[in-house]
């Protein structure tokens, strides 16, 4: 709970903060509505004109000013105008983080195509049913990920190639380009580098991007982010959030991927803010990022929880704290290591954040700087009570729910005020399940946000859980729904239940499996390959848990309950238990002693 000394501080803050937030409030606000004039492109040329010559782009040993960077943007634009692409077409883009997926992003954004960012680790189903989910008008496909969309096109059903657009980006240089595919780099050399005509028409109502999300349940779905959310951030993070003098040219350290909400969300928010710049790398590194942020000079990196983790439980090094990073925003920082963390690495802000960057309502914000909280939200928000054994919202006697008390933990709702100006994903029929009716009068709208959360007072709040079958394990969200579906597909399982448990020592959960096999025997080491070629690597479980029956509701439902509560745990599990080590090459039996050394921490998971 937050003391009176908290509450000093945050009246402190407001003093501070108040005036300018007064005066960013009506450009807030215009940024919300459809027809403003303002998008991601404008934000590109307003930087190349006002800051040619500093840093917009750092990646590895190269560097890119904002007047570089918007002429590459002008290349993409300017050739895929030409090529007949218009607003609200959609292309399809499989690439890791590099300065061309920028360029591409930035690009398109300018013409009003819309870019759907395929996550990099998808492979087979779920990557053609990404794919197929938003069917684009060009595909562009990176060199390093080539192999996995070829081992899929054939499935995608394009009937015209040509007409599909197939591109091929290179990157190493090291894979031949196959038949069907334009070698991008080389059509856009010519290519003008002026401003498109169509910038100056995009409106903030307009769909930038689609960030693929797993939900709750199911596959992966397309939520929607528009040009006036995906701006807001280069006005907000560095005077509001952070505390920058306004004009302040910051360098961001990256370290989520861009096909996240969480990478583009916070990335792109300081690639468009006034003269700042984004620094990337193709994948995080714990071990090399106090000395990345060193060579980048980066005052800032976002992160989930996951990440300062991995960063903390490096080994500890006399020069920890001496690095230009004092500021980091994100979501997701555990409470049992975030003083540790800020004083180790000499962290002056932990800006942590709750909510959702496609829909931004209601979001959180530990605007004060506050440790261990979330911050408080502007927007319209309830937290209700909440059933878990029903797992529903609790309704009282009038059919109506009830909102929680100070100290008291339960699901929070965001007010949908104008449900026609609502959106969320792409497929109506997924955002409808997330919206609940009738909440605290006749005719009322609100999003169920499917997380808890607690009220710590003072209109603060504190992060608590997730709800439903979905976890978090490697910094990516796991669908149960859609692990067990391969599970189910694979010919020696006759039924199975996929739930996440917990291991000291990491965040999040990792994925365990129980299952009923159709036959005595089981080929754990086949079981494995198939899992490897379905499934993510983040996906894959960690525990397998053999059982003669699974229990079941009267609906036939598997009740998890139990299973979850049980977890690994062989004290209390007599089933056999198989384990994925870190490094090891297939599922070994939980032994005690090996059980022992994943309680003490002695895994790197």
């Amino acid at each position: 709970m937050l003391t009176k000394e908290d509450k000093k501080k945050i009246d402190e803050s407001f003093k501070r903060k108040g005036p300018l937030m007064a005066k960013m409030r009506p450009l807030m606000n215009e940024l919300q509505k459809s027809d403003t004039k303002n998008s991601v492109g404008l934000r590109i040329e307003h930087n190349a004109k006002n800051y040619p010559d500093d840093i917009a782009i750092y990646f590895e040993d190269k560097k890119y000013t904002h007047k570089e960077y918007n002429e590459w943007c002008n290349r993409y634009a300017n050739y895929f105008l030409n090529l007949g692409l218009e607003k609200e077409n959609v292309a399809i883009v499989f690439m890791e983080d590099r300065p061309e997926l920028l360029f591409t992003i930035g690009g398109l954004a300018k013409i009003g195509v819309i870019t759907s960012l395929i996550n990099t680790k998808q492979r087979e189903s779920p990557l053609i049913h990404c794919i197929s989910h938003v069917p684009g008008s060009a595909f562009l496909i990176g060199e390093e990920l080539i192999q996995p969309f070829e081992d899929i096109k054939s499935r995608l059903e394009l009937d015209n190639i040509q007409k599909q657009r197939l591109y091929f980006i290179p990157d190493s240089g090291e894979t031949k380009i196959p038949e069907g595919y334009i070698n991008l780099e080389e059509v856009l050399i010519n290519i003008d580098t002026t401003n498109p005509p169509t910038t100056p028409e995009i409106m903030c109502g307009d769909t930038f991007t689609y960030i693929f999300t797993s939900g709750t349940t199911g596959l992966p779905k397309a939520a929607i982010m528009k040009h006036g959310i995906s701006i807001m951030g280069a006005y907000m993070f560095g005077p509001v959030l952070l505390n920058l003098e306004p004009g302040t040219k910051a360098i961001i350290y990256d370290t989520t991927p861009l096909f996240h909400s969480n990478g583009l969300g916070y990335g792109l928010g300081f690639l468009l803010a006034d003269g700042s710049g984004i620094a990337l790398k193709r994948k995080f590194s714990a071990s090399q990022f106090w000395e990345d942020t060193r060579k980048y000079n980066a005052i800032c990196f976002n992160y989930v929880g996951e990440i300062c983790r991995y960063l903390y439980n490096q080994p500890p090094k006399p020069d920890d704290a001496d690095n230009p990073v004092k500021h980091m925003i994100g979501s997701g920082l555990r409470y049992d290591i975030w003083k540790p963390f800020k004083k180790r690495f000499g962290i002056e802000t932990v800006m942590e954040l709750y909510g959702a960057s496609e829909q931004a309502h209601p979001i959180f914000m530990n605007l004060h700087n506050l440790d261990e909280t979330c911050g408080f939200s502007q927007s319209s928000y309830a937290i209700v009570k909440y059933d878990f054994e029903a797992d529903e919202p609790i309704r009282n006697e009038k059919g109506f729910m009830v909102k929680i008390k100070k100290g008291e933990t339960g699901l929070v709702l965001g007010e949908i005020e104008n449900p026609k100006e609502f959106y969320l994903y792409k497929d109506k029929k997924a955002t409808e399940k997330k919206i609940l009716h009738d909440v605290f009068k006749k005719g009322d709208m609100w999003l169920n946000c499917g997380d808890l959360l607690k009220d710590i007072g003072y209109k603060h709040i504190q992060f608590v859980d997730r709800l439903g079958d979905t976890f978090r394990w490697k910094s990516e969200n796991v669908s149960t729904d859609e692990v067990e579906n391969v599970i189910s597909s694979y010919e020696k399982v006759q039924q199975n239940a996929v739930y996440g448990v917990l291991i000291p020592g990491t965040e999040g959960r990792a994925g365990m499996v129980s299952l009923v096999k159709k036959e005595e025997k089981f080929d754990f080491e086949a079981f494995l390959s198939y899992l490897k070629q379905y499934l993510p690597s983040h996906a894959i479980p960690i525990f397998v848990r053999v059982q003669k029956e699974l229990e079941l509701t009267a609906t036939l439902k598997i009740i998890k309950g139990p299973l979850k509560n049980e977890s690994f745990n062989i004290d209390e599990v007599s089933d056999p238990i198989y384990v994925l080590l870190p490094k090891s090459s297939g599922y070994v039996p939980l032994t005690k002693e090996i059980y022992e050394g994943i309680s003490e921490g002695k895994y790197a998971f």
